[in-house]
């Protein structure tokens, strides 16, 4: 079950979820959207996505945040939960510190630690599949607007190029204003395994300062003979280019780390 979780949350975070499916099924549609304005296109939008964000990852030196994974059943009985301190620093080097786990070691062996370095292995470039979401894996269709919290949103179809289970199908809520993904939804281009019968993902972002990072996942997996499991993540930014924007968590003492670098 491990690998089809971390499939799950890797085809969405490629780059955000308003509302918890908490019955595991597929994400509900939602209300009709708004006609987006003539002159825009799902490329064009693409295009100023990506110039926004070369802008913002180049002011971004590096940032902390404590992240909250979790694994639960339907009923939301916590099968295993485990606390990590999370540190990137530009370009590419990401650390995960331990500060408390429960639940099962089987679960957290196999399905968290391999998610976290499964992240610090890609942002180090040592996973080569091209899973970003971009022009060269994606056709862009624009469906309309949409006003989440107090962001007006374009929202746009992301359809991949081809069936690989590190691309997603699903829609992408881009701020107008800012170029700034916000809220993606989805599932993989294609079935990761044949014990996964489907899967489900969303992500939400939130704006801290001058960047856009991530706030919440949660994908849900419809596994055969297993039934249907739930993995969020919780993320709570703690220090972003050696300023604090919120209050720190307090914290225990670490029992232990790993990373990943560029060799």
């Amino acid at each position: 079950m491990g690998v089809l979780l971390v499939v799950g949350i890797k085809a969405g975070g490629a780059p955000a979820a308003q509302h918890s499916n908490q019955s595991g099924a597929q994400i509900a549609p939602s209300d009709p959207l708004e006609p987006a304005t003539p002159s825009s296109s799902g490329e064009r939008i693409f295009a100023d996505l990506v110039r926004h964000n070369e802008i913002r990852n180049a002011g971004l030196q590096e940032y902390s945040a404590l992240r909250t994974y979790a694994v639960t059943d339907q009923n939301g009985k916590v099968r295993a939960k485990k606390t990590v301190r999370m540190d990137y620093v530009a370009p590419d080097k990401k650390t995960f510190v331990t500060i408390a786990e429960e639940g099962s070691s089987v679960v957290r062996h196999l399905v968290l630690n391999r998610l976290m370095e499964t992240e610090a292995t890609a942002a180090a470039g040592q996973d080569h599949r091209d899973s970003s979401i971009s022009p060269a894996n994606y056709t862009f269709r624009l469906l309309g607007e949409e006003d989440l919290g107090a962001h007006r949103c374009f929202v746009v179809e992301a359809l991949p190029q081809r069936r690989d289970k590190y691309l997603f199908e699903g829609k992408i809520w881009i701020d107008s204003q800012e170029f700034a993904v916000v809220r993606i939804t989805g599932h993989p281009a294609k079935n990761p395994s044949f014990w996964i019968k489907r899967a489900d993902f969303e992500r939400q972002y939130e704006k801290i300062g001058d960047f856009w990072l991530p706030a919440r996942d949660e994908t849900f997996v419809d596994v055969r003979l297993y039934g249907k499991k739930i993995l969020s993540i919780e993320h709570h930014v703690e220090r972003i280019n050696g300023v604090t924007p919120r209050a720190t968590v307090a914290q225990h003492p670490p029992d232990s780390s790993f990373s990943e670098n560029r060799p």
